[in-house]
């Protein structure tokens, strides 16, 4: 496979960042990667793991320089402060990425420290864990799933064509819209589960303490699974809540409407509503999401991708 980019450099090697770090090398993507992270303790664990020939360096500045493609994956709420830092190291012709769950904003707030000559093509891969670091990060996160591309007007369509390539090559499939499409369409099916999920945990607690009864002990499978993402980085949340803001309270606001729908339903013994309501989520779920999930099993069971070489090194 011919690399897209001849030399990669990846800021931010927690779970998103190295899985792109173990992805280029089990693909054999590109053979020039540089890493970085600011934790010093990260950057001697990431020489510890030895994720393929990853040269690993100090700073991010000197992680950018001469690099094709720069993807920063910190915070949302640090990706600014990262661009201004990088900006001067930047050679003409970059392009410049991320792997934020937030756009609008970050875009906004980044476009005017980006040089001329560097095209800006931020992207979310719709993929992760309730976990974090480097030793979290796995070489086929990114297979089957979506990769949003969000490109700021300015940038080239060469440079809009790179980036999808580079994503499908790691086994994403890519979408490319507006950074506000993407922040509305997040904030249903990304922010408003996560927010459910820390109230529905902190209610659980609530009532077991009123209650002085085991309620968690005895949670069951529906529980677990729906929770399951309470256990994310609160810093990371936090950021992403309150950068989305606005989508986030519009969704919030459908749901807890709907929720009051449901609460008048039980109050009035209405079954019917409830049979409506109940039948209405599953049959959309079906069309949408597991008619989707077994083509995609399907699609895995006919591919030649179940065969590929992974390098020794990867986490799976």
């Amino acid at each position: 496979m011919k690399p897209v980019f001849r030399r990669i450099a990846i800021i931010g090697q927690g779970l998103i960042g190295s899985s792109i770090t173990r992805a280029i090398y089990s693909r054999d993507i590109s053979s020039q990667v540089v890493i970085t992270d600011q934790s010093p303790a990260v950057r001697k664990r990431l020489l510890e793991l030895g994720l393929g020939h990853a040269k690993v360096v100090h700073s991010s500045a000197e992680a950018v320089d001469g690099a094709d493609l720069v993807i920063g994956c910190v915070p949302v709420a640090s990706y600014s402060d990262l661009v201004a830092e990088i900006a001067p190291h930047l050679k003409q012709g970059a392009v410049l990425s991320d792997v934020g769950s937030v756009k609008a904003s970050v875009v906004e707030r980044s476009l005017t420290l980006i040089p001329e000559g560097v095209d800006f093509v931020p992207a979310h891969p719709l993929a992760g864990t309730e976990f974090s670091g480097p030793d979290a990060g796995k070489a086929k996160l990114f297979m089957d799933k979506w990769c949003i591309l969000t490109p700021v007007p300015s940038a080239s369509s060469d440079a809009v064509e790179k980036v999808s390539r580079f994503w499908q090559s790691l086994g994403s499939r890519v979408e490319v819209m507006t950074p506000e499409k993407h922040d509305h369409a997040l904030a249903i099916t990304s922010h408003l589960p996560h927010l459910s999920a820390f109230s529905i945990f902190h209610t659980a607690l609530h009532r077991e303490e009123i209650d002085q009864s085991p309620v968690m002990q005895f949670s069951a499978g529906a529980f677990r699974d729906f929770t399951r993402i309470a256990a994310s980085n609160p810093q990371m949340w936090r950021d992403i809540f309150l950068l989305n803001k606005e989508p986030l309270l519009d969704a919030l606001e459908q749901f807890v409407s709907d929720m009051e729908k449901l609460s008048d339903a039980i109050k009035a013994d209405d079954g019917d509503a409830l049979v409506e309501f109940i039948s209405k989520s599953r049959v959309t779920r079906k069309s949408n999401i597991e008619d989707e999930d077994k083509a995609k099993i399907k699609k895995m069971m006919n591919s030649n991708a179940r065969n590929e070489i992974i390098k020794p090194y990867s986490s799976d």
